[in-house]
Formats: structure tokens, C-alpha cells, sequence
């Protein structure tokens, strides 16, 4: 038994307390506020049903403001202050790589419910969103087969932090194993925030009038991502001329911008709301009822937190207790039959198995599905089409205790 000190809640407090660290203000809030909301929700939801171990759920609300730094010193009030069990939070990778630390040190548990860049492995991170294998690469794939327009030539768009440069470092790397030439691939960054596109969609409008099917793949983040669709609709680039693929917006964001303007432009996630399943049927008549009939539309990071929260109460239920290194043991193998339809599972690398998907906007300026994987995919946290993480395991099972390494390490703790 792991013997580090962390959080614990004592048998006798009245209640479990859940973090949730979250933008509510800055870039970050349109795409960070509605994930409170969903902590919320199914905080209300576990508490109807008795909450956990005979103690109801209390969640403790705190707003980074889109300050990366703002997140590790709010994770650190958290875990020593409030004393949570648990944290629900984090968008942007800077975010999550400006907490991490505070978690490993004081052995706390954040779960992180946003696609991401993969490349890293913490024993107190549970990533319910997608690594590369599971959204950008299976995203390119699409986008080069027939069904996706034969795409040749491609502009690697983002915002200038850590989650758009390594997963276009990884795809760049796979667009070269697949014959891509350098000049065939452009790449571009831009600021948080960015509100003005004109020379930059021009650039790209030209880059793609140079005689092969060319497509965009946007790590675009927060709200730069209203002026960037915008001005593609000012330019009149159709998804005929130019496809765009987001990875990192959806209905919520897209709802903001007019989506009926931009029929036929993409994004790759795991869930859209628009899938057909009883248990998305469910999902959305929770979120519905939980904010009086005002607010029905739903997107990826709301799933994946729904998900991660439903695997830390089964883990909960099974430990007995929310110290932490018990319910990180109880965390491998939890499953949960996911509003994406399919049944997704915990690995002990820390990533759920989860199904890749492709939708494409409509008239009425929501996804519908034009392709899914047949069954979830086993993430690779390491990605091996960069060769120095190709050799790398990550698994946090005895006997590897290990989320980088290259061969099996013990440790006695």
C-alpha cells in the first residue's frame, strides 16, 4: 500500500467534498463554464440517490480565471484548505501542466475531461477525454480516405501553447510516415484570444489555392474561436473549397457563431449530442432538467466528465473510502455504458478506451455523425510516431508503477 500523504475525508465529517477548478471568467470561461454546471449536475444527481458511502456530496467551487498560473494555487487551496476528496477541472494543457505538480506532491486526484496532447502520464490524473490515437490521427485519417475528400495537402492551425504544438509535432510525424511532403504541411499560431483573422485565413485561403485538396486541423482554443469561423465566413470559404476540422470545438461553441453559415465544416470528438442511444437519451434529459429547461445542448468535455464522475463513485463504492490511493487502485477496469453509446473502460494508464468520431455541421448548424470507429480505441498515451516516446509504457499496475518508462520498475513504498 502507497504510504504518501494526501487529502483524506474522516468518517467523522458529514460530507464529501468535490472540487471543481474550472475558468468561469476569461478566454477560457466559453468553453470551462458549462463544465461547473455538469459537476453540479451530477453532484445533485448522486446526492438524490443517497450520495456516497452514506454522506452527501459538497461541492467547493473556485474560478482560475483563465490564469494558468491561478490553477496550481487554487488546486493547492483545494486539497489543503477545503480538504476534497477530489477535483473535476482543468480545459487547456497549460492549465493541467500548471497544477500537476501541486497534485503529485500533496497526492491529490484530479480528473481531466478534455481531449489533449498525450506525451505525459501522472499517477494522480485520471484523462477521460481523447489522446491523439483516439481523435487527431483517426481525425487525418478520415480526411485522407475517399469518404473524406482525399486530402493531400494540409495547414496545421492553433493556439500557441503546449496542446496544439505537440499534437501537431505527432501529426506531422504521421502526415510524413503516410508520404506527405515538408511543403505540402503549413503550420500556425496564434495568441489566446486572438479576435483578428483576416491576414491569417488569407494566408491560408492562398496556401490552399495551390492546385491539391487542402484541409484545415484547428487546435484553436476559447473564444478566438468565434472570430476565426467568422471570418471565414466573411472570406466565403465554404467546406467545399476548405474543410476544417476542429479539435477543439463543438455544438456549445459553434452555437455562438451562427453555426447554419458553416454547413459541411467538421470536428473530431468522441460524443455528439446528436447520437442515438438510450443512455445519450438520458444524458441529455438529466442536463436538461437540471437547468430548468433553459440550456439542452451538450458536447464532448460534458461526457467526459459525466463519465469520469460516474467511474469515481462506482471506485468510491468499491473502496470504501476516498483516500486516495484506494480509490486510484479501485479506478482500473471501472466501465460505464457511455452516452457516446459505447461502453468505455479505465486503463491503468490512466486513459479510458473510448470510440473516435467525425461529424459535420448541418443546415441547422448542429453535428451530425458521418463516421465512428466500430468499437472504442485503446489509447496511446505515448505516441509512436515520435521516436522517443515509441519506446515508452505507460501503466500505473503493479509491478510497473511507471507512466514513462521503458522497462518495469517497483518501487516499496
Amino acid at each position: 500500500m502507497l504510504a504518501l500523504s494526501g487529502p483524506l475525508v474522516h468518517a467523522s465529517e458529514e460530507t464529501i467534498k468535490v472540487g471543481i477548478l474550472h475558468s468561469l471568467s476569461g478566454t477560457m470561461a466559453i468553453s470551462e463554464s458549462v463544465l461547473k454546471d455538469t459537476v453540479l449536475m451530477m453532484i445533485a444527481d448522486q446526492n438524490k440517490k443517497g450520495g456516497l458511502l452514506g454522506k452527501r456530496l459538497e461541492p467547493v467551487v473556485v474560478d482560475p480565471a483563465s490564469n494558468w498560473e491561478a490553477f496550481a494555487e487554487k488546486a493547492r487551496e483545494l486539497l489543503t484548505v477545503e480538504k476534497v476528496a477530489v477535483v473535476f477541472g482543468c480545459w487547456t494543457s497549460v492549465s493541467r501542466k500548471a497544477a500537476t505538480p501541486v497534485f503529485e506532491q500533496l497526492n491529490g486526484l484530479l480528473f481531466y475531461p478534455v481531449q489533449y496532447e498525450g506525451e505525459e502520464s501522472s499517477r494522480n490524473i485520471f484523462y477521460s477525454g481523447a489522446a491523439p490515437s483516439q481523435q487527431a490521427i483517426p481525425a487525418v485519417r478520415y480526411l485522407m480516405s475517399k469518404e473524406g475528400g482525399q486530402v493531400r495537402r494540409w495547414v496545421l492551425l492553433g493556439t500557441d501553447y503546449v496542446y496544439p504544438h505537440t499534437t501537431n509535432k505527432i501529426l506531422t510525424a504521421y502526415l510524413y510516415s503516410e508520404g506527405v511532403a515538408p511543403e505540402d504541411i503549413t503550420t500556425i499560431y496564434t495568441p489566446f484570444g486572438q479576435s483578428e483573422w483576416r491576414e491569417i485565413v488569407g494566408r491560408i485561403k492562398a496556401f490552399g489555392s495551390e492546385g491539391k485538396q487542402t484541409a484545415v486541423i484547428s487546435t484553436i482554443n476559447g473564444d478566438a474561436n468565434t472570430h476565426f469561423y467568422r471570418e471565414l465566413i466573411a472570406q466565403q470559404i465554404s467546406a467545399t473549397t476548405l474543410p476544417v476540422m476542429a479539435l477543439s470545438i463543438g455544438d456549445r461553441e459553434l452555437h455562438q457563431i451562427g453555426a447554419d453559415r458553416l454547413a459541411g465544416q467538421m470536428a473530431a470528438w468522441n460524443y455528439f449530442q446528436s447520437i442515438k442511444s438510450p443512455e445519450n437519451d438520458a444524458f441529455v434529459k438529466m442536463w436538461t432538467d437540471f437547468n430548468g429547461q433553459r440550456d439542452s445542448m451538450t458536447n464532448d468535455p460534458m461526457e467526459a466528465t459525466f463519465v469520469g464522475f460516474r467511474m469515481w463513485g462506482q471506485a468510491i463504492s468499491q473502496a470504501g473510502t476516498v483516500e486516495v490511493n484506494a480509490v486510484r487502485q479501485a479506478m482500473y477496469g471501472q466501465r460505464v455504458k457511455a452516452p457516446s453509446g459505447f461502453e468505455v473502460v479505465m486503463n491503468t494508464n490512466h486513459h479510458l478506451s473510448k470510440p473516435a468520431m467525425v461529424g459535420k455541421i448541418n443546415s441547422a448548424g448542429t453535428f451530425d455523425v458521418v463516421w465512428r470507429s466500430i468499437s472504442p480505441i485503446k489509447p496511446s498515451v505515448w505516441s509512436r510516431y515520435i521516436p522517443a516516446s515509441a519506446r515508452l509504457t505507460a501503466d500505473w499496475s503493479f509491478p510497473w508503477v511507471c507512466g514513462g518508462c521503458a522497462e518495469p520498475t517497483f518501487k516499496d513504498w
